[in-house]
């Protein structure tokens, strides 16, 4: 289905985004949401675009699922909640902190060993009650920990230096860089850092979709479908309770789904079919129902779909518009509004 070799890195230049989703209020558009959209076919071919899915940019947390693969196939044992938690954004609930600490407990490690940044929960709701209960930040919290403590865990197993284990150089994430660009079939364009503190690697959008689609077609008992059958199983450690993530995997059978900050997006079904979504102001709100869209546009049927078509507009405290994806992926919206 896909190349073997690996391709150039993608350009690095300005993204010749395009619009993909409107503010409608009142019926008319009131603001223009720009980004880049790519869906691509069960063979592997691009069968919607729309923006520029060539250009580098850096997927943020997206990218974790790849990690985790790369993890896996240096010898990470984690398998089901904790290899999914590996690869999270979490919310920073209870379970995600106390799976972050089994890990650690198996690594013979503990929190302190920890090189993410201090941080409060992501979820509103739970962070609002460490406010409450006067906790304070902590790299447990913090919505990376279950990677980095995964980081760790195969560092220790493969006898590699814990102090410096985010260095670019380091060898373990050379071998993440390794499996980057195995799993995109690209060069890597640029190296900066995440929020976490960890290695960002830069790809295309494109690539982004082709490692997904490479992850959900893998042979059973590999590395990349334990990795996909781990967050599909437990998509709220992937994640948290209350994310929209987890409530698309619940919803669409077999689909694997992972976001990243600034409006990233990516996803890919059993058979290959993926879509990976850029917003380019960054904006959650734009890349819901634009998501939905592309993979209404993959074959989902529209009627999973109809709960993730984007957040309303509220005026004087009723619905008066919402966030609509532009005309060019019309045919496959669930719902118009005002």
């Amino acid at each position: 289905m896909y190349s073997s070799s690996t391709a150039d890195a993608p350009l690095v230049r300005e993204p010749l985004h395009a619009p993909v989703a409107h503010l409608v209020r009142g019926g008319m558009i009131e603001g223009i949401h720009y980004g880049s959209v790519v869906v691509l076919g069960d063979d592997g071919d691009v069968r919607f675009q729309l923006g520029d899915i060539e250009a580098s940019f850096y997927p943020r947390s997206a990218l974790k699922p790849v990690q985790a693969v790369a993890m896996a196939r240096v010898g990470l044992p984690l398998d089901g909640d904790l290899l999914s938690l590996a690869a999270a954004s979490h919310s920073g609930e209870e379970r995600h902190l106390a799976g972050t600490r089994r890990i650690l407990e198996l690594a013979g490690l503990t929190e302190d060993h920890l090189r993410n940044v201090p941080d409060m929960p992501f979820d509103p709701v739970v962070r609002d009650a460490w406010v409450r209960e006067g906790r304070m930040p902590s790299r447990l919290a913090q919505n990376c920990s279950g990677k980095h403590a995964a980081m760790l865990y195969a560092c220790r197993l493969n006898g590699w230096s814990l102090e410096d284990y985010l260095e670019p150089g380091h060898p373990l994430q050379q071998a993440i860089a390794e499996i980057v660009e195995d799993l995109t079939g690209q060069r890597i364009a640029r190296v900066t850092v995440d929020g976490c503190g960890a290695p960002l690697f830069s790809v295309s959008l494109h690539g982004l979709a082709r490692a997904a689609a490479r992850i959900t077609t893998a042979a059973p008992g590999t590395p990349e479908a334990r990795v996909a059958d781990a967050m599909r199983e437990h998509a709220e450690m992937a994640s948290g309770s209350g994310r929209d993530v987890a409530a698309l995997m619940r919803a669409v059978p077999g689909l694997l789904v992972k976001d990243g900050f600034e409006g990233v997006q990516v996803a890919a079904l059993p058979d290959g079919r993926a879509v990976a979504v850029k917003i380019a102001d960054g904006a959650n709100r734009a890349r819901v129902p634009v998501a939905a869209a592309a993979l209404a546009w993959a074959g989902v049927d529209p009627g999973l779909l109809a709960e993730f078509q984007g957040e309303a507009l509220l005026g004087g405290g009723r619905e008066v518009g919402c966030v609509r994806p532009v005309r060019s992926l019309e045919p496959v919206v669930v719902s118009a509004c005002a």
